[in-house]
C-alpha cells in the first residue's frame, strides 16, 4: 500500500519521542510515521519525503529543543508552500503564552497538547486533525482513509458533495 502522507514527530528527548511514536503506531497502516530529534533533522526528513513524492500530513512538535525551537519550526513550515496545509500540533510542557500565540498566529498551529499527555487523547486529536487534512485533499482521497480516521465525518462530506 502506497503511503503518500507523512506524520512527523519531533522531540529532542528520545524517550518522549519513542513514547509518542508508540502511541501513534496504529496509524502506520495508512501513514508513514517518522521521528526526528531536532527541527533540523525534521526538515531533512520532510525534504526527503517530498523528493519521493510524498506530503507532510501532520507534524507533532515539542517546543523547547536545542537549536531551532518548535514554534520557530512550525512558523517555517507554515511559510513553505508544500507544508502550509499540513496539520501542526505542539506537544510541550514548556511553551509560554507568547510562544503559543506566535505558533497560532504565525505557525498555523492547529492544536496544543500539554505534557504529560494521555495516549487516548493524543490519538483522538491526531485522528481528528488527520481527518481534516485528508478531507482537504479531496473526498475521493478521504474515502480510502475512512476506516482509520473519523469515518462519520468522511461519509458526511461524501454525502454533502454535489453530484
Amino acid at each position: 500500500m502506497n503511503k503518500p502522507y507523512l506524520i512527523l514527530c519531533v522531540d529532542d528527548e528520545r524517550e518522549v519521542l519513542d513514547a509518542v511514536m508508540h502511541d501513534l503506531a496504529p496509524l502506520r497502516s495508512r501513514f508513514e510515521l517518522e521521528g526526528a530529534e531536532s527541527a533540523e533533522e525534521g526538515i531533512a526528513v520532510i525534504e526527503e519525503w517530498e523528493e519521493e513524492g510524498g506530503q507532510l500530513a501532520l507534524i507533532l512538535c515539542d517546543h523547547m529543543m536545542p537549536g531551532m525551537q518548535g514554534v520557530d519550526f512550525l512558523i517555517q513550515l507554515n511559510r513553505r508552500s508544500l507544508t502550509k496545509a499540513s496539520r501542526k500540533l505542539l506537544l510541550t510542557g514548556q511553551a509560554g503564552l507568547e510562544a503559543t500565540i506566535s505558533a497560532i498566529n504565525q505557525g498555523g498551529l492547529d492544536y496544543y497538547l500539554a505534557k504529560p499527555w494521555q495516549p487516548e487523547e493524543l490519538r483522538r486529536v491526531v485522528r481528528e486533525q488527520l481527518t481534516g487534512f485528508v478531507l482537504s485533499q479531496g473526498v475521493e482521497v478521504a474515502l480510502g482513509y475512512a476506516a482509520l480516521l473519523d469515518s462519520e465525518k468522511v461519509f458526511r462530506a461524501v454525502h454533502d458533495q454535489p453530484i
